[in-house]
Order: C-alpha cells, then structure tokens, then sequence
C-alpha cells in the first residue's frame, strides 16, 4: 500500500505522514505550486497550478489497494474507480455507497453559488476531527500491515 496525500488545504498531512512512516508505509504529498510541502518521511510531488492537475496527476498514480488522503470528492470518485481506498480528512471512508450522495451535495452547492446564493463556510477544524482521521487511519494501515500490505 502506498498512502498518496491531495496536499492542498489538507490539514492532515503531518498526522498522515507519522502513521505512514510509523507502519512503514510509502507516502507521497501531491500538491501545486501555491502549496509546496516537504515533510520529513514522505516525497513530494508538485504538479503545475491549474484547476485539477494535481487530482488528475494523483489518479495516474494511485494503484488498486492504495490508500488516497482527500477532502476532494471529486478525486474521490475518481480514486474509487481505480480501487483505492479514499480517506477524507475527518476520518470517513468514501465508499461506492456514499459518494453518489456526496458529489450531488457538491452540484446543489455549486449551482446555489453560480445562481449568487451564499452558503456557510467550514467551521473550524476541531480536536475531535483530528483524533477522528487519526483513529481511522490507524485502523486502515493496521489493516493493510496485518494483511502484508506494507511493501
């Protein structure tokens, strides 16, 4: 397994990152150039900005089995196609069963704002999101480590 991180506006890259280097799992950031990380234990790739690119360059990555750190539910998609295992940053899974659900929310939302209507904002980012994503993934790489899957 090989944990690829969509590294813009991701708040969970240093969490994911320990675990990864903790289980022995390869760790990849991908990001563009507004947002260049290098963290100690993971490489990092920087795709050109532009709407997308690095979605688009993560997808051409990912491999089936491979888990894939997004809050994008669109890379989501995309990832799930390719059988990864896609993580959103507040520790859920994306599965077959709820991104259909997820990718209408994010067409209402678009069309509410397009049509000059506002929405809330993310509220704060909270302690409990935080011990959430850490606890899910954990469980993930627990998984793939007991299953041989860290190569």
């Amino acid at each position: 397994m090989h944990i690829w991180i969509d590294g813009d506006g991701c708040p969970v890259v240093d969490e994911t990152v320990r675990q990864a280097r903790a289980f022995g799992f390869p760790c990849t950031i991908l990001c563009d150039t507004s947002h260049v990380f290098q963290k100690p234990g993971a490489d990092t790739i920087v795709c050109d900005k532009g709407a997308d690119s690095v979605d688009y360059k993560l997808v051409s990555l990912v491999s089936p089995g491979d888990l894939v750190v997004t809050q994008d539910y669109g890379l989501a998609a995309m990832c799930l196609s390719r059988r990864a295992i896609p993580l959103h940053q507040d520790g859920f899974v994306y599965s077959d069963e709820n991104i259909g659900g997820l990718l209408e929310a994010r067409a209402f939302s678009g069309k509410v704002r397009r049509s000059g209507g506002r929405l809330k904002g993310q509220k704060k980012r909270t302690a409990a999101q935080d011990r959430a994503y850490a606890a899910a993934l954990r469980n993930i790489l627990e998984e793939a480590a007991h299953a041989g899957g860290n190569t």
